[in-house]
């Protein structure tokens, strides 16, 4: 029986397996690789997927639904006719189309995928995305990351040298940017970063609101069937700008035509707010590499990447014009289905190996005293650290007699344990004692599948461990069966002054942007200013809003500062090396 390997995308999706040595994608019953990401319910109660049901979008807008997978993992209802779907429920239906269309061409009984994720991807996000396959009739044990699924396909179809690359995935709704590392057989990914926010719909999106705004309309008063078929024409426009030099874009209201010529100009004068926070994304991820001047090639992959005037802006931007990778559309997918082959263990792909890292931070909320009333993050595995990871930490009691340690455990970079993702709690026994006199050992292991396990030992020997599995993923027999039932009966057819809170929200944004010692030392100056302000008077208080402006000043100077202009190219003459801070610096904030 065979794994096969799923590339579940926000524009189309596709699906491979691993045969006779070579990764082959899957036709669908049009014949098609690509399968448009697109739902549309029919009046008789059955559901279309894929092509038609995307032609459906400017003729039947109010039962129709496309990209919904930048929704994935969050309780956002998308309404179908007079039905309402989860992302996830969305998303099993193309899954279950992709099924099918397995079967059929493969003319056996397939189970089991391996699916691919933006890098990006929060807890919530992969257990949605599992949740939607075991809807959808899949057995998932294995997520990937989108550009990893890229970078191994790439690396083992052209045999490239060794050496460092980028891989920028810039898709229809999210953008994911990794660096890896390619020696031997040996495939590392060393840091990544992305945006699930952020991708070829933010472009047209910008396409349209220009055109609204020079021909004096109000997108929001469109009738749903003329804007999706606006969004359609920019959409068309967008990728002929790669061939033209410029094409026409209409719309016709009643008796009225307007129109739009866009030219490349345009576009790349209306992608600028894409193309900063694209900068913003691989500037992150060079940073949490840490090291500068060390990169071979930049790849493209990503139907968005494409795009001649996102090559214009990367090549201004690298000093080189990055190439794009060879089949851009079908990449994660062909890296996938060869992903699917190492799982079933194929014999041809036995000598290859891929590393992967954590894409977010993981530890457990504190406090730091009994007056504490907000628990902050203790990290324990920080993000872009290397898959498998395995990291301790010791805490103490707070308080006199304490007879338990309970540990929140969370996912994500923000100071506070408020800010970030829940995964769960473990509990550990501690004998009665003075406070600080007991305490627990934890320890967090995160696999390369994205399974965290977390063991704590209290000093009293009591030992308590378990996997931290997403809730939503792991239902009820009874919550599965009526989830199963809803999809399977359609059928496919803060206090203080303001200066206050504007210095303290300053100072969390720099510390999830912060790596390293920068993010120890912010986090030093934010538990400073914290325990001055809470007994200082008004004199005392304009000194201590003068010293925190001053330090937050010079760590946004040196946060902000953009690696790119140092150029990032092997053979540039004028590199010199990251320097990065020791380690084992520390910062005063004491008077």
């Amino acid at each position: 029986m065979s794994i096969i390997g799923i590339d579940l995308g926000t524009t189309n999706s596709l699906a491979c397996v691993w045969r006779e040595g070579r990764a082959e994608l899957i036709p669908n019953e049009l014949g098609e690789y690509k399968t448009p990401s697109a739902v549309s319910l029919l009046e008789d109660g059955t559901v279309l997927v894929g092509a038609a049901a995307k032609e459906r979008l400017i003729s039947h807008p109010e039962s129709t639904a496309a990209s919904f997978k930048v929704w994935m993992g969050s309780a956002k209802p998308t309404t179908l006719g007079e039905r309402s779907f989860l992302p996830e429920e969305l998303s099993a239906f193309v899954l279950r189309q992709l099924l099918q269309d397995t079967r059929r061409y493969l003319n056996e009984p397939v189970e089991e995928a391996v699916i691919s994720v933006p890098a990006y991807f929060n807890d919530d996000q992969r257990c949605a995305t599992k949740l939607a396959a075991q809807l959808a009739g899949w057995t998932v044990k294995r997520l990937i990351n989108e550009p990893s699924a890229a970078a191994l396909y790439h690396r083992q179809s052209t045999g490239a040298a060794d050496g460092q690359r980028m891989i920028v995935d810039f898709g229809g709704g999210t953008l994911d940017v990794s660096i890896v590392e390619c020696f031997e057989n040996i495939i590392e990914i060393t840091a990544i970063a992305g945006d699930n926010r952020l991708g070829g719909d933010d472009i047209d999106r910008a396409i349209v609101e220009h055109f609204c705004q020079e021909n004096g309309l109000s997108l929001e008063t469109l009738e749903p069937s003329a804007r999706s078929a606006l969004c359609r024409q920019v959409e068309t426009a967008k990728i002929a700008l790669s061939a033209a030099g410029a094409a026409a874009i209409t719309l016709q209201q009643g008796e009225t035509q307007y129109s739009l010529l866009l030219t490349r100009a345009l576009l790349r004068q209306l992608c600028q707010p894409v193309f900063q926070r694209v900068r913003a994304v691989i500037s992150r991820a060079l940073k949490d590499r840490g090291q500068i001047g060390r990169i071979d090639d930049v790849i493209l992959v990503g139907g968005s990447a494409q795009l001649t005037v996102f090559g214009d802006f990367l090549e201004e931007l690298f000093g080189r014009r990055p190439a794009v990778a060879a089949k851009p559309d079908e990449i994660v997918a062909l890296g996938v289905g060869l992903c699917a082959g190492i799982k079933a263990r194929a014999e041809d792909l036995q000598d290859l190996v891929m590393t992967d890292v954590c894409p977010f931070s993981l530890g457990v909320a504190t406090y730091n005293n009994t007056h504490d009333s907000t628990p902050h993050m203790a990290f324990l595995i920080s993000r872009s650290s290397m898959l498998p990871a395995t990291h301790q930490g010791r805490f103490v009691t707070l308080h006199d007699n304490q007879q338990a340690l309970r540990f929140e455990i969370y996912q994500g970079e923000g100071y506070f344990a408020s800010e970030n993702l829940k995964l769960g709690e473990l509990e550990v026994q501690v004998p009665p004692g003075p406070a600080g006199s007991q305490s627990a050992q934890v320890t967090f292991t995160y696999d390369i599948d994205g399974i965290l396990h977390v063991t704590a030992r209290s000093s009293g020997g009591d030992l308590r461990d378990r996997l931290i599995v997403n809730s939503r993923l792991h239902l009820t027999q009874e919550e599965m069966k009526r989830a199963l039932e809803r999809i399977e009966q359609i059928q496919l057819a803060a206090q203080g002054t303001q200066q206050e809170q504007f210095l303290m929200e300053w100072a969390l944004r720099l510390y999830k942007l912060a790596v390293g010692p920068q993010r120890t030392a912010l986090a030093g100056l934010i538990e400073w200013f914290r325990a001055h302000m809470g007994h200082a008077g008004p004199s005392q208080r304009r000194k201590l809003y003068a010293k925190m402006e001053e330090e937050l000043r010079q760590f946004e100077v040196d946060i902000q500062a953009d690696p790119l202009e140092w150029g990032i190219w092997k053979d540039s003459d004028d590199l010199d090396d990251w320097d990065e801070a020791d380690d084992d610096e520390d910062t005063d904030w004491e008077d």
